[in-house]
């Protein structure tokens, strides 16, 4: 058996899974914030009231991470498949996980005050 080690799963059909988790807690998330921006009038307090609960502090990360593996997968899927270059491929791939680690990174510091 070949083992892919730029996959985040152990096969295709673990990838599969979890783009499909991830996709439904970020769909759960988004209609989370939109509940909230529809039922409340926002202002900077109510806002800032709203991102200070804990719960909401960590829905937002684990809608983050989840963003974090879905662009991963979907992008490593996407590059695999369309550019045959492995030298431009693990740049790009390179590249990605910067950006997407970045994206997280700063996530986390917003939201936590680190």
């Amino acid at each position: 058996m070949v083992r892919n080690m730029a996959s985040i799963g152990r096969s295709g059909t673990h990838d599969f899974m979890l783009l499909r988790v991830t996709a439904v807690i970020m769909t759960l998330y988004t209609l989370y914030l939109v509940g909230f921006i529809a039922f409340n009038d926002i202002t900077y307090p109510v806002w800032l009231n709203f991102f200070a609960k804990t719960s909401t502090k960590v829905f937002t990360l684990l809608a983050l991470l989840s963003v974090l593996i879905h662009a991963w997968i979907g992008a490593w899927q996407v590059l695999s498949d369309y550019v045959k270059c492995a030298l431009l491929r693990g740049v790009l791939q390179g590249g990605i996980v910067v950006l997407l680690l970045v994206y997280v990174l700063t996530g986390v510091v917003v939201l936590w005050g680190v």
